[in-house]
């Protein structure tokens, strides 16, 4: 379906012209009709679907066509993070280039100025306020803000707000709105949680649902098995081999990260780390460098593996199996980002291949299968050999987590240590459980 061939004002499609959008991805083809009839909807997609501009549109048309208090908030889009909050935030600009519409982005890690221009916006009414729920909810328990004219709500990547503990946040927020509004809520996935949230505050929401899609065929996956110990020296090995420019390496939780950005700088790499601890502006620098190929290897939490904007990246490596398949596309999808030029919620797949290597330790086996499950067909396994990971160990001895580097404790019953074959290639070993102690 083409944007032309939706109902919606000259202004908006001449922005649509502008910015070279002719065809409408499916969650925009199912999802614009319905919020133009003014229904509730519960739409889950996956991020690179065109999700901003399936809500953005109909949102800016109905501002056209529909009577509208000009002096007071008239719009809400909640967003988990900063940086897709200002991202949401320069998708606005583009598409109400002809629109006579005020917006306002709201979001923390930012000095007085940025907080008096919030406060500014949120009292003289700024039509589209776009806010984190933590910052706003600042806003309102510090000053009377005026929410009587709000007539849509919408809630974008609904999950990772539910995840990021964001729950209470947005029903103290929601007990603030006028009952009879438009609520439209997006998500990557549908949890038993989100949708009980979305029954308390929802009327009868039309559900759209596109299918999550696989990766594109033009990454290159593979696991590599190996014990939970050996995975920095095999990032290390992995690293050294490729002598490559702009890698993501994901870990799980911001220690994670920290960990990691300990252990790998000063190795001769370009070296930034990306997780909630930072400001804003040093959030703000690592992706401008990022982007700009002055970086090597981000090391970051799941906070890049939606809504960032970057692209050419060769290889992305997962230090933690993702717990969700999801969360797996989405990482991966980092290096099948080409030059179009379009933001990550426009572009969808594109056809630049790269790599993707997920370590899978023995705890990790559970989630690893999952995702091999979801995909249908097995990942390739990759060969790192034992004796390549002790030789890059021994060559960096400030690599804690080794166990080669581990003092050994003087065996009280002075017996000689058990004979334990190590693994070789993907094998992984599992340990007996050992006999619990008997009491003194």
């Amino acid at each position: 379906m083409r944007f032309d061939e939706l109902n919606l004002e000259d202004e908006l499609l001449d922005a649509l012209w502008d910015m070279h959008f002719d065809e409408c991805t499916p969650v925009q083809a199912q999802t614009i009709p319905v919020i133009l009839e003014g229904r509730d909807v519960i739409s889950c997609a996956q991020t690179g679907t065109g999700k901003t501009a399936a809500y953005i549109l109909p949102l800016l048309n109905n501002l056209l066509t529909e009577e509208h208090d000009s002096d007071k908030v008239n719009a809400i889009i909640m967003a988990p993070t900063r940086e897709l909050a200002q991202q949401i935030d320069q998708q606005m600009e583009g598409f109400s280039y002809y629109v006579p519409s005020s917006s306002v982005c709201i979001y923390g890690g930012n000095d007085g100025v940025a907080w008096a221009a919030q406060q500014q916006g949120l009292t003289k009414g700024a039509d589209i306020v776009i806010a984190t729920p933590g910052r706003l909810l600042s806003h309102m328990n510090l000053y009377d803000v005026d929410f009587s004219g709000v007539k849509y709500f919408i809630l974008d990547e609904a999950d990772r707000m539910l995840d990021m503990g964001f729950f209470d946040d947005i029903m103290s927020i929601v007990a603030r709105l006028p009952k009879d509004r438009q609520t439209i809520l997006f998500s990557a996935t549908m949890p038993q949680e989100l949708r009980r949230l979305a029954k308390t505050f929802m009327r009868n929401p039309v559900e759209v649902n596109i299918a999550i899609s696989r990766p594109p065929e033009t990454i290159h996956q593979m696991a590599c098995i190996c014990h939970e110990g050996q995975k920095t020296a095999i990032i290390k090995h992995l690293l050294s081999e490729r002598h490559l420019n702009k890698v993501i390496l994901f870990a799980g939780k911001k220690q994670g990260v920290k960990d990691l950005f300990r252990e790998l700088r000063g190795l001769g790499w370009r070296i930034r780390q990306m997780h909630s601890d930072l400001e804003q502006k040093e959030r703000d620098e690592v992706m401008l460098d990022f982007r700009n190929g002055k970086v090597d290897i981000l090391i970051a939490t799941d906070i890049v593996s939606r809504g960032i904007d970057v692209d050419d990246i060769p290889l992305v490596i997962n230090y933690d199996v993702p717990r969700d398949a999801e969360d797996y596309v989405h990482r991966i999808g980092r290096t099948a980002r080409g030059g179009s030029g379009l933001s990550d919620e426009e572009s969808g797949p594109q056809s630049k291949s790269g790599e993707a290597i997920t370590l899978v330790s023995e705890k990790d086996q559970p989630f690893f299968n999952k995702i091999e499950r979801f995909l249908g067909k097995p990942i390739e396994r990759m060969n790192i050999h034992t004796e390549t990971i002790n030789t890059l160990e021994n060559d960096h001895p400030t690599n804690t987590r080794s166990a080669s580097h581990r003092i050994p404790r003087k065996r009280k019953n002075h017996s000689s240590k058990p004979h334990t074959a190590e693994p070789s290639g993907n094998q992984v070993r599992r340990h007996r459980k050992r006999p619990g102690r008997g009491k003194h």
